[in-house]
């Protein structure tokens, strides 16, 4: 049987469409995905994100080190966070390479690190966390108690500010981007998934509707995991089990930037299969795709190459494909050769249409890229 977050009630309340998702009844959308997407562009959303995992790492002793034992566990180098409730995005993966997850880590202390993972890696991503934890006497606690609300938009923090707590409202204001704050029983992060500038905000569940009405009442209005799937996709962002697995290396899944390869010393997992990739010449990479004829792109669609006579000398696939409701117009990610030109056909229906391959990021606070 599928969970429910503390705000289903909410959801069927405001009219949601319910379809399970990751093993979680989640509201697809509220009526009009298109309305909802123009929603957050233009002014603020929210989504009911509390599916997502809350987990918190602190030292068991005084010799425990988490900043050591993430150092280990992520492809990413803790070691850049200095201050309090900044954040960092990483990859955590297995011995070859591959992607088990990508997540957010905010560093609070030396003491106390908080990470959010995907919900349906949930299992795998614990077990493996607390597997390496063991040799760190590193504490791995589940924040189940906790929601999650994502309020995103260009006006998400100014309405945000008119109906959090006061003592939240002054530890998020002077939040810069991928910043977090402890207020308590609250935490809020600006960070977010849809490319646009907001709050996300765990607070526990007792709390969660009340504020969900609140927010509502302030004109932020609910939108589904339909929305939010054509916003981070217009953002370029990646979907864990679309556009990377644990068949597939951040290498050729557009996420090279988050590898710290310096110090060269730090061993992390899979650095050493990285580093054979690398050095055997990475032969595929993610790009963007936009549509130039009639129809829609969507995954494991096939990506054609061809020469100027016209003749097949690659293919590659689409790992996540949308309408684009910010540009009118079909997009996709795609994994492809690494020799790829400006264009090339995507095969659908057994039609092969023309599309232009342009940068993986196609809409960012609101402006088409």
């Amino acid at each position: 049987m599928s969970n429910k977050t503390i705000l289903f009630d909410k959801h069927v309340e405001y009219k949601g469409k319910i379809v399970d998702f990751a093993g979680w009844q989640m509201p697809v959308n509220y009526g009009s995905q298109m309305d909802e997407h123009h929603q957050v562009r233009k002014d603020a959303g929210m989504f009911d994100v509390s599916h997502m995992v809350i987990v918190d790492l602190r030292a068991e002793n005084e010799s425990a080190t988490i900043k050591g034992f993430l150092q280990y566990l992520l492809a990413n180098d803790v070691a850049k966070l200095k201050d309090s409730g900044k954040a960092l995005y990483s990859c955590m993966l297995n011995e070859n390479g591959g992607v088990i997850d990508d997540l957010i880590v905010y560093y609070l202390s030396d003491d106390w690190y908080r990470i959010v993972i995907n919900a349906g890696t949930r299992e795998k991503d614990l077990a493996w966390i607390n597997k390496q934890a063991a040799a760190f006497k590193v504490s791995v606690k589940e924040c189940d108690d906790l929601a999650m609300i994502a309020v995103q938009g260009p006006n998400a923090r100014a309405k945000a500010f008119e109906v959090l707590p006061l003592d939240v409202v002054e530890a998020a204001s002077p939040l810069k981007r991928f910043f977090g704050a402890d207020c308590g029983d609250w935490f809020v992060g600006r960070t977010g998934y849809t490319g646009e500038d907001g709050f996300e905000i765990m607070l526990p569940e007792s709390e969660a509707v009340a504020l969900w009405d609140k927010l509502a009442g302030a004109g932020i209005k609910p939108c589904g995991l339909g929305a939010r799937d054509t916003l981070r996709l217009e953002a370029g962002m990646n979907l864990y089990g679309s556009d990377m697995t644990e068949q597939t290396s951040p290498l050729i899944s557009g996420l090279s930037w988050t590898i710290a390869w310096q110090p060269q010393g730090r061993d992390f997992i899979g650095r050493s299969a990285l580093e054979s990739e690398k050095a055997e010449g990475v032969q595929q990479k993610l790009v963007g795709l936009v549509l130039e004829d009639r129809g829609v792109l969507r995954g494991h669609q096939k990506v054609i190459l061809e020469n100027a006579e016209g003749e097949r000398v690659g293919e590659g696939e689409i790992t996540s494909g949308s309408f684009s409701p910010s540009l009118q117009k079909s997009i996709a990610l795609a994994r492809v050769p690494i020799d790829i030109g400006k264009t090339c056909k995507v095969e659908i229906r057994g039609k092969l249409l023309n599309a232009a391959v342009v940068k993986p990021v196609f809409v960012r606070d609101g402006q088409a890229l």
